[in-house]
């Protein structure tokens, strides 16, 4: 999509602090970080939000999941970590790209937000 900021991120047409890339996803440090480790995952294709999701993206969030804990062993988030999708304006999402907001290295409160 052409005016999509994470889909120009996405491309490298955006700088962006990368902590992991590969031919589906990308995963970024957040420009204001609400945690000590707080960083984005995107998918490379682009789904406005969760609500757009399918049967058919399943083995892409398998995909996420999975580099999601991956990334956050290589960070020492032993103590755990929250990973956050909103979906919608009233739920906070600004960028009407899928994205999960990881955070990490600090205590969590309950209930968020």
């Amino acid at each position: 999509m052409e005016d999509c900021l994470f889909c120009k991120i996405a491309a490298g047409e955006v700088p962006s602090n990368k902590l992991y890339e590969d031919d589906q996803l990308l995963a970024f440090y957040d420009i204001d970080p609400q945690a000590p480790v707080h960083f984005l995952v995107i998918p490379k294709k682009h789904i406005p939000s969760a609500a757009a999701l399918t049967e058919e993206d399943g083995a892409l969030l398998g995909h996420i999941f999975a580099t999601i804990a991956r990334l956050c062993d290589s960070l020492g988030c032993d103590g755990g970590y929250r990973i956050v999708s909103n979906v919608g304006e009233d739920a906070g999402q600004s960028v009407k790209h899928l994205h999960f907001h990881v955070m990490a290295k600090r205590q969590m409160g309950w209930p968020a937000g």
